[in-house]
């Protein structure tokens, strides 16, 4: 956004900032100034709020999903001049006597650059680098969090706004103490704010923070709020009825247009036709006040909480008249009503001579909750019903993620529809004003044709897909549910303290709930007995987690995917119980194992034994969590549990556990490629490519993520194992398309493949190393994808990179397709060498590709493949490329643009080991041909997805979806 600044009484001054220096502001005493990256939502009982930090420089080796770029464009970047981690500051400062025409003259610097902050996406993904390893990361990226307190606890609130420095703001606008960046200051900030609190409570904010709070309209911020949610997050609409979650897909071509009824004290129904298309067409004056209300006057319960918790335990029956009441308990089956039916509310208590108090609250409290809900239900069917509208979405203070009220409503709407609509929430639900009051300033910027930018890399939060929005919870998740209470965590030691010191004190997430299925529905009476279901269905919020947005503007959709709408990542099925409780279990039995590797690869220190520690009681913690309730993260997949372990460790800075294994298996495994590489030269041409592939599915024993591998793995060294395996690899595998893809192989050679690695050591160097040479041999292009960051035992990118180089020290193949593919001069740049001989010119074309407007990697492809339009010699090419994952799967659906950029011309996926090609991907198809590798290393996986038994393989081939491919002239 490009400020409009008033210069009038401008200076500069120096404030104390910490031990390490100063801070240097720009004041500017009568500039108004929006602050971009925070707003509230004030209720009466909550307070919701939602802000924005980005991820400085320096903390980018530590992000928990940076989007690592290929080691050659690192090499390329280095060549450019652009110094690694480089903030352009000098450390100078100036004295608070500067003159008001030298901050002027700064000011209209700064206004300048903020107007060219937002640099399009393909440019600006390269602009910056990061130490930490030399990695060339994608600049742009940031977290959005979701925070809640207590209105009562307003105090706490402001408290949390002034640790954390939101009220603050730089040159953009921004602030916080995740980024604390030369800018401007004003005396008073302005806020965006919508509810009622933001009118009661504008002087105290003023008096306490010196902001002034911006109102903004309830209505128009749910809207924007919930557009953003239902556009841009996964698994954000679900259903809820008799206790169970099922997640509803949603993508931007079938949104609208919705009815959204939000009930608070009454009711409001929208009616939502586009992205700033919407209307209020009806309301009701039942609604949230009324069943408090009156539930307060008949129950003597004043907490909204607390009655929805009677009504739990009650039975409807004792003060409804019901249809049998009527018709001495018989179904009026003439007009389809059962016995059950609610006739009447309260209808039976009129034939009674009873007083109040002869009336159980429990019952009165279920009678009044089916009363309000099931009207609201049919004022809003009639309202969808009227214009059309399929899709009913529910939300504000009378749901708040409560799983009875759901039930209730969603319960209402099957029975009025006659099952033909259903009742649809939210998993951010509650932040939807804030999220709203949030978005109001880009929707604003945008009106007025002024720029706005929360980051470089982000133009608009709007501009961002799926792809790009990913959501971590942090250790706290399970135990705070995103309430904040007491002080701010600051730093990893609070961190560790805090999990210590929660556990010392207990927590009933130590003791998971059971979650069995809760009675069935009869008609429009409901649940037949509610309190059968005991605490079942949950009368509070903690059904429901709500994480931190990771914004990585650099993610894309793996271009090759068949059908991207309807891809999903998980072959396992965790929504079947027994299932679920199997693969938690693995993950809890591996933890005691996990942390022994952890605290090693920190030197098993004290500190790095408490840290480890801590990680294994957070885990736990979502472990548990999960039994508790599948759904409390989203939709719950093999995927998304290893990806949280990884998070998790990373979050106790422990980055790569398993570094020191690495290595060693690394080293031993490269000692003996010679001769591996020598046995298969001897082999005929036509009996290689089998000898080739068996041996990828024997190295791929090597997985310290499989419990009975770690056996192995105690029992003998890496050799011994690798030819235990191959001796007994013996055809049929258990999936056997070999013959398939040899066929396809000899009819017409590939022109490039995809080939997603797995294990480093033995898997990797003896396994995958192998067949990517026999492709480059039968002239193939060549591309290695493997983990942006560590999980377990899984190569990453930079360490692949390194044992490419090492490999092509060894064999001429490798050698000549690594340095024309830019791996020597980026492992050369990766271990601050020189680059060996042929690596310089690579460099060269690497510069030319960071200037251009593609990566590196696929502009030196295709300068090669000119090449050979004119006639030269064709040089195939090996290169190294970051998938974008931290997890021992692959989710297609959030890939590197690198990866993407670099699928051009691609014939051939090879996905090789059970995390990438089982747990994950397994039915996947492509639009090229698809290759899947893997040596089955879990019992009950093997007899579920192939009804084999453990250390069975599967060479899965599929043919493309389609005809077209690119192809290259030979």
């Amino acid at each position: 956004m490009s400020p409009h600044l008033d210069l009038r009484g401008a200076a500069i001054q120096t404030f104390p900032r910490d031990a390490a220096g100063a801070q240097t502001t720009i004041v500017l005493p009568n500039q108004r100034s929006d602050v971009l990256h925070f707003a509230l939502d004030i209720g009466g009982s909550l307070i919701k709020l939602v802000y924005f930090s980005r991820i400085p420089p320096h903390l980018e080796h530590g992000a928990s999903f940076p989007s690592l770029i290929s080691p050659t464009a690192n090499a390329a970047a280095s060549a450019a001049g652009t110094p690694a981690g480089n903030d352009c500051t000098d450390g100078s400062t100036q004295t608070p006597s500067a003159t008001a025409s030298a901050a002027a003259a700064a000011a209209a610097a700064i206004a300048a650059a903020s107007s060219a902050a937002a640099v399009p996406r393909a440019v600006d993904r390269r602009a910056s680098f990061s130490g930490g390893g030399g990695s060339f990361r994608s600049g742009g990226g940031g977290r959005l969090h979701f925070v809640k307190f207590e209105t009562a606890r307003i105090a706490e609130c402001i408290e949390f706004i002034k640790s954390k420095r939101l009220h603050s703001f730089d040159i953009l606008g921004m602030g916080g103490d995740e980024e604390s960046l030369w800018g401007y200051g004003s005396s008073s900030p302005h806020i965006k704010a919508t509810g009622g609190g933001a009118f009661k409570y504008t002087d105290l904010f003023r008096e306490k923070l010196g902001v002034v709070l911006d109102k903004e309209d309830e209505m128009r911020c749910l809207v924007l709020g919930l557009n953003f949610l239902l556009r841009s997050i996964r698994d954000e609409a679900f259903t809820h009825l008799e206790g169970e979650k099922q997640f509803v897909e949603m993508h931007a071509g079938n949104i609208f247009p919705y009815l959204l009824v939000n009930i608070g004290s009454g009711v409001s129904i929208l009616k939502v036709d586009g992205p700033q298309q919407y209307e209020r067409v009806s309301g009701t004056n039942l609604g949230g006040g009324t069943f408090w209300g009156l539930g307060s006057l008949l129950t003597g319960c004043k907490s909204f909480d607390k009655i929805l918790e009677l009504s739990q335990e009650g039975d409807n029956s004792a003060v409804d008249m019901l249809v049998g009441d009527i018709y001495g308990g018989l179904n009026y089956e003439k007009i389809g009503l059962s016995a059950s039916t609610i006739a009447s509310s309260f209808g039976r208590v009129v034939g009674e001579q009873k007083q109040l108090a002869d009336y159980r609250p429990e019952d009165i409290a279920l009678s009044l909750l089916r009363m309000v809900s099931y009207n609201i239900g049919q004022i809003a069917y009639l309202n969808a019903l009227r214009y059309g509208l399929k899709r009913i979405f529910f939300g504000g203070f009378f749901i708040r993620g409560h799983a009875y009220t759901m039930d209730t409503i969603s319960f209402a709407i099957k029975f009025w529809s006659k099952g033909e609509k259903q009742a649809m929430f939210l998993r951010h639900e509650g932040y939807l004003g804030a999220l709203g009051a949030f978005l109001a300033h880009e929707e604003d910027a945008h009106a007025e044709g002024r720029g706005l930018s929360l980051t470089p890399g982000i133009a608009s939060l709007s501009s961002l897909t799926p792809s790009q929005l990913v959501e971590r919870f942090p250790m706290g998740a399970p135990f705070s549910k995103g309430e904040i209470r007491g002080p701010v965590i600051r730093g990893l030691k609070e961190k560790v303290s805090w999990v210590e010191k929660f556990v010392q004190v207990g927590s009933d997430i130590t003791a998971p709930t059971p979650t069995g299925k809760p009675p069935t529905t009869t008609g429009l009476g409901g649940f037949a007995r509610p309190r059968e279901q005991g605490k079942e269905l949950r009368s509070d919020e903690s059904a429901l987690n709500v994480g931190v947005l990771h914004l990585v503007p650099s993610l894309e959709v793996f271009p090759l995917l068949a059908d991207p709408l309807s891809y999903e990542p998980n072959t396992v099925d965790l929504s079947d119980p027994d299932e679920r409780e199997y693969w938690l279990g693995i993950l809890q039995d591996h933890i005691p194992n996990l942390v022994e590797k952890a605290v090693a690869s920190e030197g098993a220190t004290e500190d790095a034994r408490r840290r480890g520690d801590a990680f294994a009681l957070a885990f736990r913690a979502h472990l548990t969590r999960l039994r508790e309730e599948p759904a409390a993260y989203g939709r719950l997949g093999l995927a998304t549990l290893l990806e949280m372990r990884e998070e998790c460790l990373r979050e106790f800075h422990f980055f790569d556990a398993y570094r020191a294994v690495k290595q060693r298996e690394n080293d031993v495994s490269l000692s003996v490629l010679p001769d591996l590489l020598a046995e298969l030269d001897s082999i005929p041409p036509d009996e290689r490519l089998l000898t080739v592939v068996g041996g990828v599915l024997a190295a791929n024993i090597f997985d310290w993520g499989s419990r009975e591998c770690v056996k192995l793995y105690r029992s003998g060294t890496i050799l011994d194992i690798y030819r235990m395996s191959r001796d007994k690899m013996k055809r049929p595998w258990r999936v056997d398309d070999f013959d398939a893809f040899h066929q396809r192989w000899q009819q017409r050679p590939y022109s490039k493949a995809l080939l997603f690695v797995d294990n480093a050591g033995a898997d990797v160097v003896l396994g995958m190393l192998p067949l990517a040479r026999e492709m480059l041999r039968a002239g193939m292009n060549v591309v290695l994808v493997a983990n942006s960051l560590p999980a377990i035992n899984d190569v990453t990118a930079e360490e692949l990179t390194a044992v490419v180089a090492e490999a092509a020290k060894q064999c001429p193949v490798l050698r000549a397709a690594a340095e024309a593919g830019g791996v020597m001069a980026a492992a050369a740049f990766q271990s601050n060498q020189e680059p060996q001989q042929g690596a310089d010119e690579q460099q060269g074309e690497g510069i030319q590709a960071q200037q251009a407007e593609q990566s590196p990697v696929l502009q030196e492809q295709q300068e090669q493949q000119q090449q050979q339009q004119d006639g030269e010699q064709r040089q195939v090419f090996l290169s190294v490329v970051a998938s974008g994952s931290g997890s021992p799967c692959v989710d297609f659906r959030q890939v590197t643009w690198e990866l993407a950029e670099v699928c051009q011309g691609a014939d051939l996926v090879v996905l090789e080991g059970m995390g990438r090609s089982l747990h994950t991907n397994y039915d996947t198809r492509f639009t090229c041909d698809s290759l899947k590798l893997a040596m089955i290393k879990n019992e009950r996986l093997a007899k579920r997805l192939v009804d084999g038994s453990m250390y069975d393989c599967v060479c899965r081939f599929q043919p493309g979806t389609t005809a077209l491919r690119v192809e290259v002239k030979r």
